[in-house]
């Protein structure tokens, strides 16, 4: 048995967080000395504090810590670190968010007076046979993996696709967090659906507002603005339906964010 000195040497462990592992009843000390009051622990007492400090390291709290420990079964303690793993995970994603807000924010400061100029135009856009996977992803920028994965069933399956591919956008309102998003990929000839991959034929669009956005994706925002003032001038259109983004210029086919060429298709009613 070892006083409380000589198992925070052994263990690498404060007498501190000792204690504190205690009144949280996380390592009760194996024995307590009658006489001295000392607290006396086990070397059989080393792994479950190993379990403790690693748990603790992962950011497991004490809840949580206490739940692994009260299992006794390693393959539960494993499956809880995949968990915190997935919600660190989850966590640095939302922080990578929001530092890429903040150099937008940045940006829009700085390029007041070079502001970009967008040209609005109306065309019509016909049916298309697509091939398409729609899915609710977590944000916007997670398009990027979803195009992966048609691709690959695509390439898998020898089905020639255009490259003029595009974007269904499905909500009704822009949102933050999880994403209607459906892919389509315009085929010659039409397969058998399988799992999420549809072949289905898109509606045609009589009336679609249309521009084209040079560089990188954050510039997209300034399109919309351009949008909303062609709007306001032009209100005898009113947006109805499902914007669409045809990226004819993204991370799959070009290196450089400032060659990236979107462009933004809003379906309009003339109300006139």
């Amino acid at each position: 048995m070892f006083r409380i000195g000589e198992f925070s040497k052994l263990t690498q462990v404060t007498i501190r967080m000792l204690r504190y592992y205690d009144e949280m009843g996380l390592l009760k000390p194996a024995k307590i000395d009658p006489w001295t009051g000392y607290r006396m622990y086990s070397v059989e007492q080393i792994p479950i504090l190993n379990k403790i400090v690693y748990l603790r390291d992962s950011g497991f709290n004490v809840a949580e810590i206490a739940v692994s420990l009260n299992n006794g079964n390693d393959s539960f303690i494993v499956e809880q670190l995949d968990k915190k793993h997935e919600e660190i995970e989850q966590a640095i994603q939302f922080e990578k968010e929001k530092l890429r807000k903040i150099e937008l924010a940045k940006r829009e400061l700085q390029s007041t007076k070079n502001e970009m100029h967008y040209n609005v135009s109306i065309k019509s856009i016909p049916e298309n046979q697509v091939l398409s996977l729609r899915r609710i992803i977590p944000t916007y920028y997670a398009e990027g993996e979803l195009w992966t994965e048609l691709s690959s069933f695509a390439m898998q399956n020898q089905i020639a696709i255009s490259s003029d591919t595009f974007s269904i956008y499905h909500d009704t309102e822009y949102k933050e967090q999880n994403v209607d998003v459906e892919l389509c990929a315009p085929v010659k000839k039409m397969g058998q659906s399988i799992g999420g991959f549809t072949y289905r034929v898109t509606d045609p669009i009589p009336t679609m507002a249309c521009t084209m956005v040079y560089g990188e994706f954050s510039n997209i925002a300034g399109a919309y603005l351009t949008f909303a003032k062609w709007l306001q001038k032009n209100s005898h259109y009113q947006m109805i339906g499902e914007s669409r983004q045809l990226v004819h210029r993204g991370p799959w086919n070009e290196i450089d964010p400032e060659k990236y060429l979107v462009e933004i298709q809003i379906p309009l009613e003339n109300v006139k």
